[in-house]
């Protein structure tokens, strides 16, 4: 969360989705210039979109129900979605001689955090658009329940991001959290129970974007603030038209390898954590050492996530199991737990129950505060801009140093830099039909975890396909 937890919560209450047209309506027609104003989108631009007119007309005919899975690089991604649904897929059908119903439109899963953050405006807007919200760190029934309802039954296709968060970067996708293959293989079962024929269809939706004016000189800005921030002796900018990618290369690196070399102490000296020394990559004698450093740069990194989520489960006692990712998802609700109690009535207790109910939502969210920070580098691999250097990359591990050097300092991460108007490129993939493994599904409990696995590492390599 952006603000400082100040005191106890009231427990989190399930927000039900509540479609309403009217709201639709004025959102669609106010998006340009909520897009303008909010975001640096200027233009979206899509391929293969004849491909999703089709899904859309086979959904309106009751043939198919589908879950529209897109991949999760940036806050803005709802914008581009709005943009795709709204505009450019009616007008491919108008071209095509497709009679879509109108809407055209869609339900979306969200994270139930995200009012949290925006504000309480999201907690009215979200469901009068379709949305039902999900507990990302725990088995939340009720949001599953809400969410299997709307892929079965809901007027429209249903969206969601199988990475489950963005993760900064314009050209990696996280690893997929199964869920959105498992409610696949839901709304098959719910459908049979009914006795419905529809098929089962989930379909990948690449998002990719690219600055129409290279920002080389708003990055340069942003590494001279960096640096400042942290005490680097500063380096002579050059004018606009000299700037050199390995001078800033090499500047970028070494921010980077600071920042790392500040954290690994902090957690080893305040917070007792023994760090390992990184096991140095074997010699090859076609790598160049600036690769052979970026390998190492990753292993530190790797220790330091590691580091940061352990003095936050120590403190909640929780073992470290399972992915960066998964762990990241406990700690949260875990904070969540002691932040937004829902075994205290918080009208009648006393007040010194209120008082120490307060101080343990004060400490849960300072100790989740080490999560945040690992959240916003679980994608980095220490290679990114190195093998492919474009402006894009570049942007990408800048602006989350930004995001971690504000977060030190006690600022709002969610008040990025602009860096300058965007693109957004959206790759239609084709339909990854769930219905077909229905049977395998079917035989057996490994054979149901196998069957939800393949299908979500197939959506996995289609959605990196579209890189």
């Amino acid at each position: 969360m952006t603000d400082t937890i100040r005191g106890v919560q009231p427990p989190l209450e399930f927000i039900p989705p509540a479609y309403n047209p009217t709201v639709r309506h004025i959102v669609n027609w106010a998006l340009p210039v909520i897009t303008q104003r909010f975001t640096t989108l200027r233009d979206v631009e899509a391929t293969n979109l004849e491909t999703l007119v089709d899904v859309y007309h086979q959904f309106q005919a009751g043939k198919i129900r589908v879950l529209l899975a897109f991949r999760h690089p940036a806050a803005k991604d709802p914008f581009c979605l709005g943009n795709l649904l709204w505009r450019l897929v009616p007008a491919a059908a108008n071209q095509l001689s497709v009679d879509l119903k109108k809407p055209i439109h869609a339900h979306f899963i969200y994270d139930r955090g995200i009012p949290l953050w925006l504000g309480n405006w999201v907690t009215w807007l979200f469901p009068r658009l379709g949305g039902t919200p999900i507990h990302r760190g725990k088995i939340d029934l009720t949001g599953l329940r809400s969410a299997r309802n709307l892929f079965a039954n809901g007027t429209f296709p249903l969206v969601a991001a199988p990475e489950g968060a963005t993760n900064g970067h314009n050209e990696i996708i996280s690893p997929l959290e199964p869920g959105i293959s498992q409610l696949g293989f839901w709304c098959v079962e719910d459908l049979r129970k009914a006795g419905r024929d529809e098929e089962v269809v989930i379909l990948p939706l690449g998002i990719k974007y690219h600055y129409i004016t290279p920002p080389w000189e708003a990055l340069e800005k942003i590494l001279t603030q960096l640096e400042a921030d942290t005490g680097l002796e500063p380096v002579t900018t050059l004018s606009t038209n000299q700037l050199d990618e390995t001078q800033l290369y090499k500047r970028l690196y070494r921010l980077g390898e600071y920042l790392l070399s500040l954290m690994e102490d902090y957690y080893t000296r305040f917070f007792h954590i023994s760090l390992p020394a990184p096991a140095v990559p074997s010699t090859d004698a076609a790598a160049t050492p600036s690769v052979l450093s970026n390998e190492v740069f990753a292993a530190r990194l790797r220790s330091l996530l590691d580091a940061a989520l352990q003095v936050a489960e120590q403190y909640f006692n929780l073992q470290p199991k399972g992915s960066v990712i998964d762990r990241c998802r406990r700690l949260e609700q875990a904070a969540w737990d002691c932040i937004f109690r829902e075994d205290l009535n918080l009208e009648t207790i006393s007040a010194i129950e209120r008082g120490l109910a307060d101080r343990v939502a004060e400490e849960a969210d300072l100790r989740v505060w080490h999560m945040r920070l690992v959240e916003s580098f679980v994608a980095v691999t220490g290679q990114y801009v190195q093998e492919k250097f474009t402006v894009e990359r570049f942007a990408d591990t800048t602006l989350l140093i930004w995001d971690m050097v504000c977060r030190i300092k006690g600022g709002d991460p969610f008040k990025r830099p602009s860096l300058g108007a965007q693109t957004a490129y959206v790759t239609v993939g084709q339909p990854i039909s769930v219905s077909e493994r229905w049977q395998f599904y079917q035989g057996g409990r490994k054979n149901a975890k196998q069957a939800v696995a393949e299908l979500t590492r197939d959506l996995q390599n289609a959605l990196e396909a579209m890189l």
